[in-house]
């Protein structure tokens, strides 16, 4: 008797543990369980000082600076199959969007296949909001052969397997800025569009532009600033500038809360600092990028081992406290 008592005990924590975290599509909203689901995310990629591993050493710490700033979601570029690092995570309050990569030398990855192995494997955590397949591969046609039907195509067809995996959550891409018709024939089975946007700092026209083109929630999968200035611009002088970081991340934020009858929320491009990016790993290097090059604001310059709302010691930046401003007064009103 005691045994199936045991059983009958484990088949109830399951079905309440996936009633804890059935997340699902109602229109353009993100539905966790029964309440319509805003993302307050951030990017999250800690690689220490002098490394170029990623390194979940420092989580506890991260995790109390997420919960500070009004944090709820924490968008990975790679799974990590570590169970005490997804425990750890959800006792935090925090959801995890898991991204995969195409071709990851078959650890885990879509070309292989093994991706699904790591789905069957945490698909009943609480902490999963939904998985993310690929990262602003348009533009990168070179890796499939020239051309970009092969990734739509094996984009697809990785959602649909997803899909016949698990039930209980949607299935997203992160694309580099606004998805063509083209695009969007293919990949029918995307629940969620992410975007990388980068259009200085207001990313409005998109929403519109989206609402146009498709009925799917989509949410801003990269946006943000660095604090580095390669040139004086805009009034923000040249070097390290906290302020410019600030003052656009504020736009940013304020125009993606303020557009949620099509923007499902955003992850920040992010959490800490990366060394590892632009140079020698054991300094903080100016990235390489000509000024004007991009619409990053304010230099039109990627500085890339200056986007962190804290440093590599987890000390605070300027931007810190307007993501915090921002994600703790923001409420879904849609």
């Amino acid at each position: 008797m005691n045994r199936f008592l045991c059983i009958a005990f484990l088949m109830i924590c399951f079905a309440c543990n996936q009633k804890e975290n059935l997340v699902s599509i109602s229109g353009r909203n993100i539905v966790l369980n029964d309440s319509v689901y805003l993302i307050k995310g951030i990017c999250y990629h800690p690689v220490p000082k002098g490394s170029k591993q990623r390194s979940f050493e420092r989580l506890e710490q991260d995790l109390a600076l997420m919960n500070e700033a009004g944090i709820n979601t924490i968008r990975l570029y790679s799974p990590v199959d570590d169970q005490a690092v997804w425990d750890q995570i959800h006792k935090a309050g925090i959801k995890i969007i898991v991204g995969f990569g195409y071709n990851q030398n078959g650890h885990f990855d879509i070309l292989s296949g093994s991706f699904a192995n790591f789905i069957n494997k945490y698909k009943s955590h609480p902490a999963i909001l939904f998985w993310e397949l690929g990262n602003e591969y348009n533009y990168h046609p070179e890796w499939f052969d020239g051309d970009l039907k092969n990734w739509y195509t094996a984009l697809n067809q990785a959602a649909q397997k997803v899909h016949e995996i698990d039930k209980h959550h949607p299935v997203a891409t992160a694309h580099g800025e606004l998805p063509d018709s083209f695009a969007l024939s293919i990949c029918t089975d995307i629940d969620i569009w992410g975007m990388n946007v980068y259009r200085w700092d207001d990313p409005t026209g998109i929403f519109g532009k989206w609402k146009s083109i498709s009925k799917k929630p989509m949410y801003l999968s990269e946006a943000g600033a660095d604090s580095y200035m390669t040139i004086s611009k805009s009034g923000y002088e040249q070097g390290e500038n906290q302020k410019a970081q600030a003052d656009a991340t504020r736009r940013i934020l304020k125009s993606t809360f303020g557009n949620q009858e099509v923007c499902a929320g955003v992850a920040l491009f992010a959490f800490v600092d990366e060394f590892w990016k632009a140079g020698n790993p054991d300094t903080q290097d100016p990235g390489g990028w000509a000024p004007n090059s991009s619409g990053v604001p304010y230099d039109g310059a990627p500085n890339e081992e200056y986007w962190g709302i804290v440093d590599i010691e987890r000390n605070k930046k300027e931007a810190f406290q307007v993501v915090k401003e921002q994600y703790l007064n923001a409420k879904k009103t849609n």
